[in-house]
């Protein structure tokens, strides 16, 4: 009865069937030896590639950076000429919303999951302000009776 050799271990298997061979070749140490192999094989194609290339550097046949853009002969225009951003406008957003106005100034959006300030009615004078209830989206409080 022939034996079944094994490359990757450098082995021969007791038996040549085909449930010994998937034993075998589900095995750990198979499994190492079969990673360590084509690693192996990649870091020698990964060296003659690098010898290949330094070959070909030190013989003149590549530049000292080949990734190196050629500077054009004619001359660059000067950046344009930034205006500073209107009062009430975004700076960098061009024609962009103004960010939302409140009586102390520009207010932050609100973060995730967090519920936005109340506003004040349309209209209504700053002395006429609405019950701290109403402000607050919570029903009226209860009055107590004696």
């Amino acid at each position: 009865m022939p034996k079944y050799y094994c490359d990757y271990c450098d082995t021969y298997l007791t038996h040549d069937s085909p449930s010994v061979r998937k034993t075998h070749c589900t095995g750990r140490k198979h499994k190492d030896n079969v990673k360590f192999y084509y690693q192996k094989w990649m870091e020698e194609q990964a060296q003659n590639l690098i010898d290949a290339t330094t070959a070909a550097f030190k013989a003149g046949k590549i530049a000292q950076n080949p990734f190196a853009v050629p500077k054009p002969n004619v001359a660059i225009p000067p950046p344009p000429i930034q205006l500073p951003p209107r009062p009430g406008m975004i700076p960098g957003m061009p024609g962009g919303p103004p960010p939302m106005m409140m009586p102390g100034g520009p207010m932050a959006p609100p973060m995730m999951g967090m519920r936005p300030p109340p506003m004040m009615p349309m209209g209504m004078p700053m002395g006429m302000r609405p019950p701290p209830h109403a402000m607050m989206n919570a029903p009226p409080p209860q009055l107590q009776q004696k």
